[in-house]
């Protein structure tokens, strides 16, 4: 496949397609994309990239891993490491070394590898990669204080180990005559100053240029891009691989500056880096020699098994004590510690010239590099979900609803779901209403669901689905249309959406999808509920399937969603949801059937008003004072 352009097409196709197939079969992504390198590279012959892009490969590679790298920084907020700061601090300064120097004695004594690879290979394995990282904590959705060491730990040692690897290749020409000691200390001196100093001015200059309105809002992500190939590139000059730190320092500052469009630039990015990620670990994967996975022998499989039972748990375990993490959160971080882009890409690059400069098994570096890479990815891309379920670090073992604004209407539905074992949460920024789903047992959120706060400390990674419920229709609009690019656009609801005039309604291209069709208002569902309609839960079976439910409901009765026996949940206005099969449980909203039950209900419904106005009353009385 000597076509470039086709090349390119085939790796972008198939690495999307791999992302879809492995979203669609809950399977990590990652696992797939190698095993479409290895078809397309080492295993049939189709292409080597490498060798097809020659000397334009590891410029492509360094940039395209710099830009992933930034993207990374983008999603790291001081705010979110607040418990974890010491454990995140003590993981990047005081186990990365210690990685890296027992990893390097593993490789030599295990491995039979000579000294000079083994201590550049050690360096390289202190990574654990952002590219492989982010989609395994898609996936796995963990609870917010461990997914957020490993987000922490993998996209800031990504650029640590690659400067450690540097600073064992230069440290190696040194020992041989080729370089100067002093020159080494003064390049690497430069180069940190410039990677730190450098990644925070330009992050700065750039948050002011965005913040103070001086660049336009379509040129706001083409001046990023530029930015970023600029400093990466400026950098690398002064120091090989300096400039991944650079970048990284660059995405970090940017996070913590107040920039209103970063939502929208960080969403850009991370779809480039979805293409990105796609296409590298295929064109590394395939640029990988046959002769080079022969090559590896009994040693690098017990070198590997080091690694992973050995190196990691004891650079964790002993950098994590007295960090406040209890031994479940210390057990998953020591054993999940998957490599990826960056460790083959540097791996391609220092293997190569070792072996120009007479280093017998400098090749060999690159087969146990991808060795690791492609086991730790197996092995913790299909171990992280069990583990985390069996350790009880899950966020939710099932798919959860978050309802914003409490109402008579929510508490009611919210209470239905408790009832069937669905994770639900009310958010709502009015106390004296939140104080009703509090008094009914429910869990609550009080607070701006649009805020900061909301999203760093709310673990969102719980919920599936979204409805915003609130009083206000265009702000159930601007809720869903900001939650839909996370949680999904197909995931998100809202009511009291009716078609209503041209000249009223708003864009299609705003809010989620209605709750009710036709949609239904928050007086008015709150009107039904006080006239008796109450949330119902149905399971279908062989003898009683969805016409006989029917049958057995009144007309008005609306159908909001069922639950699958698996635990997913289909909302009944998605277009293709089809219909309720057996062994699904139908969540209804129903009117009461019979005068007598009306009757009932309306002194009940009386009766709990009259203990709403009371609470609230007293609520109301209770901040008064405090005020």
């Amino acid at each position: 496949m000597s076509d470039l352009a086709f090349q390119i097409a085939v790796i972008g196709f198939a690495g999307i397609a791999a992302q879809w197939v492995a979203w669609k079969l809950q399977l990590p992504a990652i696992v797939l994309l190698l095993a479409v390198g290895l078809v397309f590279g080492p295993f049939t012959g189709m292409m080597n990239p490498a060798a097809d892009f020659g000397e334009l490969y590891t410029p492509l590679v360094s940039t395209a891993v710099a830009i992933i790298l930034f993207e990374g920084g983008l999603t790291l907020n001081f705010r979110e490491i607040r418990e974890t700061s010491v454990a995140v601090r003590r993981i990047v300064l005081f186990s990365g070394p210690m990685v890296w120097v027992m990893t390097a004695l593993a490789a030599h004594y295990v491995g039979a590898l000579s000294w000079p690879t083994s201590m550049v290979l050690g360096a390289l394995l202190v990574v654990t990669g952002p590219t492989v990282i982010m989609p395994l904590l898609r996936n796995a959705k963990l609870k917010s204080r461990p997914a957020s060491i490993l987000r922490w730990e993998a996209i800031v040692n990504d650029p640590v180990g690659a400067l450690f690897a540097v600073v064992a290749f230069e440290g190696y020409l040194v020992l041989h005559g080729n370089h100067e000691a002093e020159s080494l200390v003064f390049s690497l001196f430069l180069a940190l100053i410039l990677a730190i100093g450098g990644g925070i001015l330009a992050g700065k200059a750039l948050s002011w240029l965005f913040a103070r309105g001086h660049s336009p809002e379509y040129l706001k992500a083409p001046i990023l891009f530029a930015a970023v190939v600029a400093m990466n590139a400026l950098t690398n000059m002064v120091l090989e691989e300096a400039g991944l730190l650079t970048v990284t320092v660059m995405g970090i500052t940017m996070a913590n500056s107040k920039i209103s469009s970063l939502s929208e630039l960080r969403r850009f990015k991370e779809t480039i880096t979805i293409l990105l990620v796609s296409g590298l670990f295929i064109a590394l994967t395939a640029s990988l020699q046959m002769e080079t996975l022969l090559s590896l022998q009994w040693e690098a499989l017990f070198f590997i098994l080091v690694v992973m039972a050995v190196v990691r748990p004891i650079a964790i375990g002993l950098a994590t004590i007295g960090t406040g993490l209890d031994w479940k959160e210390r057990l998953l971080v020591s054993w999940i510690a998957p490599r990826g882009i960056v460790a083959v890409a540097v791996a391609g690059l220092f293997g190569a010239t070792l072996t120009d400069l007479g280093v017998a098994d400098g090749q060999q570096m690159i087969a146990y590099t991808f060795a690791v890479v492609a086991m730790t990815i197996f092995l913790h891309g299909f171990s992280l979900g069990p583990l985390s379920r069996l350790l009880g670090l899950k966020a939710a073992n099932r798919p959860g609803i978050l309802l914003v604004g409490s109402s008579p209407f929510t508490i009611s539905f919210a209470k239905r779901l408790k009832t069937d074992e669905v994770p639900v949460l009310i958010a709502d920024d009015n106390w004296v209403h939140i104080s009703e789903a509090r008094y009914s047992e429910v869990e609550t959120w009080y607070g701006e669901i649009l805020s900061e706060a909301a999203h760093h400390n709310l673990n969102l990674a719980r919920f599936d689905h979204l409805v915003a419920a609130t009083d206000n229709d265009a702000y159930n609009a601007l809720i869903t249309t900001d939650f839909a690019p996370e949680i999904g656009r197909s995931n998100v609801f809202q009511i009291g959406r009716s078609g209503g005039s041209e000249r009223r309604s708003m864009n299609f291209t705003i809010g989620g999808l209605p709750l009710f069709k036709p949609g239904k208002t928050y007086p008015e569902l709150n009107g039904m509920i006080d006239q008796g309609w109450v949330f119902q839960s149905t399971r279908l079976t062989e003898e009683f399937d969805y016409e006989d439910f029917r049958a057995g409901r009144p007309e008005e009765a609306e159908v909001i969603l069922w639950i699958k026996p698996s635990g997913a949940i289909v909302f009944s206005t998605v277009e293709g949801a089809g219909l309720p099969q057996e062994g699904d449980r139908i969540i209804s909203f129903a009117p009461p059937r019979l005068a007598r039950d009306r009757e009932k209900i309306e002194k009940a419904t009386t009766t709990d008003k009259v203990k709403r106005e009371e609470r609230a009353r007293h609520t109301t009385e209770v901040m008064t004072n405090k005020a």
